[in-house]
């Protein structure tokens, strides 16, 4: 049998196509052509105020990998690129894909966290520390919830309920969801006082200060506030230790009402940890930038949940190309 390298060349040279993506975005190359319409080279880099020579690399290799058409030698977004890359369009995911051009250095010392078991970047760099960092990261998360929303909250059940709390809520884009789902239901956001801070301002935009309290606090140390009858977790668990995650959940349900329901939103694997592809390589991502960043499996889901007094524990699997699964549950009555 003759054996093809190709799969392992392609996974060699992948990076080369996600820096390309990164440039492009940073440059503004596709809100400028949606704005322009089809453009030359002049118009393209006389708009950014790039050098030519370069920026026709730059653009033929957004056509390369599919991201722009050329057409002699005019450049126009692809039908994709000007859903999802262009800002101020409702399905941009621009905003959102900062994060990964943010870990991207991190991942080219993936060997240093292989032999110390230590993460190559302390997690208080986006958390606080780093002011610019913080921005970005929550407003990545902010955009990324929001089109994540549109899949996952027709499966949050919201009906009869009055008073959410959103553990490590970060931007608040899930409550203003459920603010919008709902004209009953008042939210809760806890995070830190540095996420909280920038969350304040996509409130105020959002029109629903009077619906959702912003709580400054770390959820590892702070009493939850009592009375809610929902608690959503996303996307936050896979940055906690197994024991972390336990406790984690017993202080949700203390704080819930009885007959109260938790949707835990988070990237999970199957019981191999090795499926979907997506998920495990997120792991190793978390890993490399919090202390015990891993991705947790389903099983492992619904053991943490049973062990904290939940029943009636269920599993959705969001459609591709969401890599999302929500598990939700019941504080027994």
């Amino acid at each position: 049998m003759r054996l093809d390298p190709s799969s392992i060349i392609n996974q060699a040279n992948a990076f080369y196509e996600s820096c390309v993506l990164f440039a492009a975005i940073d440059a503004g190359i596709f809100t400028v052509l949606a704005h322009l319409g089809g453009a030359d080279i002049d118009a393209v880099a006389g708009k950014i105020g790039a050098d030519q020579k370069a920026m026709r690399l730059l653009l033929d290799a957004c056509v390369a990998t599919g991201l722009i058409v050329k057409d002699g030698d005019l450049y126009r977004n692809s039908a994709e690129a000007d859903a999802f890359l262009v800002k101020g369009k409702p399905a941009d995911l621009s905003g959102a894909i900062c994060y990964n051009r943010d870990v991207y250095p991190a991942w080219g010392r993936l060997l240093e966290l292989v032999r110390s078991g230590k993460p190559v970047e302390v997690p208080e760099l986006h958390l606080g520390e780093d002011e610019a960092r913080t921005r970005t990261f929550v407003m990545s998360m902010h955009y990324r919830a929001m089109a994540i929303g549109q899949a996952v909250m027709p499966h949050v059940d919201l009906a009869g309920r009055r008073t959410l709390l959103d553990i490590g809520g970060g931007p608040a884009a899930y409550s203003i969801l459920a603010c919008r789902k709902s004209e009953a239901i008042k939210c809760r956001v806890l995070d830190l006082p540095a996420v909280v801070r920038i969350a304040a301002e996509l409130v105020e935009k959002s029109g629903l200060k009077d619906r959702i309290e912003l709580i400054p606090a770390d959820y590892h140390k702070a009493d939850f506030p009592a009375g809610n009858d929902v608690v959503n977790i996303f996307g936050v668990l896979h940055q906690e230790s197994p024991d972390l995650i336990g406790k984690i959940l017993k202080k949700a349900y203390n704080s819930m009402e009885q007959g109260g329901v938790i949707n835990i939103l988070d990237m999970m694997t199957d019981a191999s940890r090795t499926s979907p592809k997506f998920s495990a390589l997120f792991a190793v991502n978390m890993a490399l930038t919090t202390e015990n960043g891993w991705v947790f499996s389903d099983e492992d889901m619904r053991g943490w949940l049973a062990d904290a007094g939940f029943i009636d524990i269920k599993l959705v699997k969001l459609p591709p190309p969401m890599p999302h699964w929500l598990m939700t549950a019941v504080k027994s009555k």
